[in-house]
């Protein structure tokens, strides 16, 4: 049987890392900060879940002269609906990477 599309654990790793702040531009940076997922992983996740209609993606104009603009993303409703699914399906999903705490 196949697997239903957007069910990877590194999916719905990013579903949830974008629910957290639903309304929120956020930066791929971030994201791949936030869930672990290395840039090979991430952006191919990025650009199908916005090929999907789940994600809204825009251009952050460069800060300083000579930086490169930045790609923003963030979920559509569609997106948002999605994620509250996994989060129903799969509510044990444990971070990619240890929390730290402080000393």
């Amino acid at each position: 049987m196949a697997r239903p599309p957007n069910a990877s654990r590194q999916t719905r790793a990013l579903l949830a890392a974008l629910a957290a702040k639903p309304r929120s531009w956020r930066h791929g940076y971030e994201l791949s900060k936030e869930t672990a997922l290395k840039s090979g992983t991430l952006y191919p996740l990025l650009m199908r879940l916005q090929a999907q209609g789940l994600l809204d993606s825009q251009w952050q104009p460069a800060p300083q002269p000579g930086r490169p603009p930045r790609h923003l993303y963030r979920l559509t409703s569609a997106g948002a609906t999605l994620a509250r699914a996994c989060e129903a399906t799969h509510p044990a999903l444990a971070p990619t990477h240890p929390i730290e705490t402080p000393a």
